[in-house]
């Protein structure tokens, strides 16, 4: 950048003098000052995602851990935080680790058919032999 051009830095107020210069709200940074105002992380990555609310710079997880929204487990009734990768099936929210036949326990694996019967889940097994038993009714997911 010409020297006439050059622009400072939101973060640190000098002069930006590298190769590269970030843009973010309406504003030039250091590669090394775009930073999560809670875990300092930095913002200038490749793909990096940066959220403001309440005057702050955020990265997505501290983000939403202050503002996100939380749930209920639907199988085990804790609190799911809003930063947490979840399991939904229908209307209703899990935890990784709940996501089970709440029958047998056993965990579904990426492909599992799983069945929803009564907010209940099950695999393939229970479902089918409560199937056989005349207590469900088909409702594949």
């Amino acid at each position: 950048m010409p020297k006439g051009k050059q622009k400072g830095c939101a973060g640190c107020n000098r002069k930006i003098k590298d190769r590269y210069l970030l843009k973010a709200l309406d504003k030039y940074w250091h590669e090394d000052c775009l930073k999560c105002a809670c875990c300092d992380c930095r913002l200038g990555e490749v793909g990096s995602t940066l959220y403001t609310k309440a005057n702050l710079i955020l990265c997505r997880r501290d983000y939403l851990r202050l503002f996100g929204t939380t749930g209920n487990c639907a199988a085990c009734s804790k609190l799911i935080p809003a930063f947490e990768m979840v399991m939904r099936a229908r209307d209703n929210v899990y935890h990784l680790d709940c996501f089970a036949c709440q029958l047998c326990n056993q965990r579904f694996c990426v492909g599992d058919k799983f069945f929803l019967k009564n907010n209940m889940i099950l695999c393939q097994m229970d479902y089918e032999e409560g199937q056989l038993n005349g207590s469900f009714e088909t409702q594949v997911q």
